[in-house]
């Protein structure tokens, strides 16, 4: 299994438009953050967990000629405004893009999508699959949804074999936690040092990853605020990372 960090960013990305932070006027590459996504291939089949507004871009970066579903965590418009880009993949195989999110999130595709949904020609064409909070399959591939609240926003995370992809969350329950145990590749979101409501700080992930003990850790969603890629990396633990946009993973 073969993991791309599509975009490592939150919902302004870096560098931040108008802003002369030291972090914004990096010439680092791995301080240039695209909106969060990332794309998973396995057994010939080729996924992608959210579309935000870069998703063109990201997957012209990575030469993404193949998608065969898409997976949403939630509705918020920094992991969904790329749906419409679907329509390239409609074109090129002939069928409807499967997409899997809760029913929640699917009705508020229906309705920031409308047209998607009219009579009117060239719209992209999506399957809809509602997720009930429980294990499904898509294709071959058995995926197992996890429990995470993004303030009070019920939201989804995804674990597939022994990877796992959490981000925009600011809890995760027992039970939740539960399902992570023993897992070998975890990803959690951490999106600065000071509080924030709904997102998970560095200090709160890196202690979640000392709770649940993977193997290997990468933080993602990572804003301005955290520093510089290089600098923070020098605080973290030997099997934690920051993520980039590009990082390639073999799970």
């Amino acid at each position: 299994m073969t993991i791309t960090f599509l975009g490592t960013g939150t919902s302004q990305g870096v560098p931040v438009i108008a802003c002369a932070c030291n972090v914004c006027q990096s010439q680092d590459p791995k301080d240039k953050r695209l909106r969060s996504s990332i794309h998973i291939q396995l057994d010939h089949q080729s996924l992608v967990i959210d579309t935000g507004p870069d998703f063109r871009q990201q997957l012209l970066r990575e030469n993404i000629t193949q998608l065969d579903a898409i997976l949403y965590t939630h509705e918020h418009k920094d992991h969904t405004a790329g749906l419409d880009d679907v329509r390239a993949f409609n074109y090129k195989d002939k069928k409807a893009m499967p997409i899997y999110a809760e029913q929640r999130v699917l009705d508020s595709l229906k309705n920031e999508f409308q047209y998607i949904f009219s009579d009117y020609p060239g719209v992209p064409q999506i399957e809809l699959n509602p997720i009930v909070n429980e294990l499904f399959t898509v294709q071959n591939t058995a995926i197992q949804p996890i429990r995470v609240l993004h303030k009070n926003l019920p939201i989804l995370g995804y674990k597939i074999r022994q990877f796992a992809y959490i981000t925009d969350a600011s809890y995760i329950g027992p039970e939740e936690l539960e399902k992570l145990q023993g897992i070998h590749t975890l990803v959690l979101n951490a999106v600065r040092r000071e509080p924030h409501h709904s997102h998970f700080t560095l200090t709160q992930a890196l202690a979640l990853f000392q709770k649940i003990q993977p193997t290997q850790g990468y933080i993602t969603h990572i804003s301005h605020q955290l520093g510089k890629h290089q600098d923070v990396s020098k605080e973290l633990p030997s099997n934690i990372q920051l993520a980039y946009d590009g990082l390639q993973l073999i799970c």
